[in-house]
């Protein structure tokens, strides 16, 4: 195996001086072949680690507890979710429940969602504040109330000033609208007014206990506090901003630039599930009644009185999303208005269309 060497050994006796100078000689060189093949391996799987994406095999949605967001529920409780994502390596979703937009942007600006059902208002104040994500797709346009106490008379907006209205916290559809609305019709929103931020549960026990004058709230919380007698509808919010974006679908950056299979296999489950719904009203208003525990009826009569509409397609939404970040802008909200790019990626819902 090793050559001989005669230099070294005599008569069997070792010259201790030639065997530490060959066996550090040895070392040397074992040491740097072993150096330079471990270097190659190491750089070899750097750069195969580095060309190659991390698998998804879990996915966490968010969403809220509105009519507006059915869509989400159907598919997930009709398996579309889990069924159409397999395919590509999603082996689990996860879904957290928000009581409005503010907190769910919050979780997901702290990377815990992957996929957002939340008002187009909220993801302009995320993605202002640094969250990287796009909108890939309406949800529904309109379908909010303004709801005033059965006994407070109403013709105009001007019977509003001096009142406490709860609505969902600043940075909401809801907020966003309410205030722009009020200062349209010279009625400031901050000296005229209070506004009190609050989820839907919360408003809708205070207006019920009194501790509020009116509520602006999504559908179907409007029907409900209707239905107990406690207030009536004066405005809806399609009178407030005609065909306005509610509800859109947001996915994480990283999500997009990595598994963009995934999303366009999101955005086509997506539009299958609010066309399922659109065609089968009642049994959207059972899937939901079902997973909010609310009566069946309440609901489905929720769906018949909203002026909102589901629907999937973005560039329907692309106009008042853009003003949103304008009247977010102009309100302190955000540091500066967000353009169409800033905030939509609409190649996913075009290339349904190829």
């Amino acid at each position: 195996m090793f050559p001989n060497y005669p230099n070294i050994i005599k008569g069997g006796n070792v010259n201790y001086k030639n065997t530490i100078k060959l066996a550090s000689t040895l070392f040397f060189v074992i040491a740097l072949i072993s150096a330079v093949f471990i270097s190659g391996c190491t750089e070899k799987d750097t750069e195969q680690e580095e060309g190659q994406t991390k698998a998804i095999t879990e996915l966490t949605f968010g969403y809220q507890p509105s009519t507006h967001q059915i869509a989400y529920i159907t598919a997930r409780d009709k398996g579309w979710w889990a069924e159409d994502l397999a395919p590509y390596g999603v082996e689990t979703i996860n879904d957290n429940l928000f009581p409005s937009g503010a907190p769910e942007m919050q979780n997901m600006m702290a990377g815990d969602l992957d996929v957002a059902y939340v008002g187009a208002a909220p993801v302009i104040s995320a993605l202002a504040s640094g969250l990287d994500a796009k909108i890939v797709a309406a949800v529904q346009i309109q379908g909010s109330d303004l709801v005033l106490r059965t006994a407070l008379p109403y013709e105009g907006p001007e019977d509003l000033k001096g009142l406490k209205i709860a609505t969902f916290p600043p940075g909401t559809i809801q907020d966003t609208l309410l205030k722009n609305w009020l200062k349209e019709n010279g009625i400031d929103p901050e000296t005229d007014v209070q506004i009190l931020g609050m989820g839907p549960g919360d408003a809708t026990t205070a207006i019920s206990a009194g501790q509020v004058d009116a509520v602006f709230l999504p559908h179907p919380s409007p029907t409900m506090i209707e239905s107990e007698g406690v207030g009536r509808s004066v405005v809806s919010s399609g009178e407030m901003l005609q065909d306005h974006a509610c509800c859109v679908v947001a996915v994480s950056g990283e999500l997009i630039r990595e598994h963009p299979e995934i999303v366009q296999q999101i955005v086509a489950t997506h539009v299958r599930a609010t066309e399922y719904n659109s065609e089968n009203l009642e049994e959207a208003a059972q899937i939901y009644a079902d997973d909010q525990d609310w009566d069946v009826e309440l609901v489905s009569q929720s769906l018949h009185d909203w002026d909102g509409s589901w629907i999937a397609d973005p560039h329907l939404i692309i106009n008042s999303t853009v003003d949103y970040a304008q009247v977010q802008y102009e309100l302190g909200y955000i540091g500066k208005p967000l353009t169409q790019d800033d905030i939509f990626d609409l190649s996913f819902y075009d290339a349904l269309d190829q």
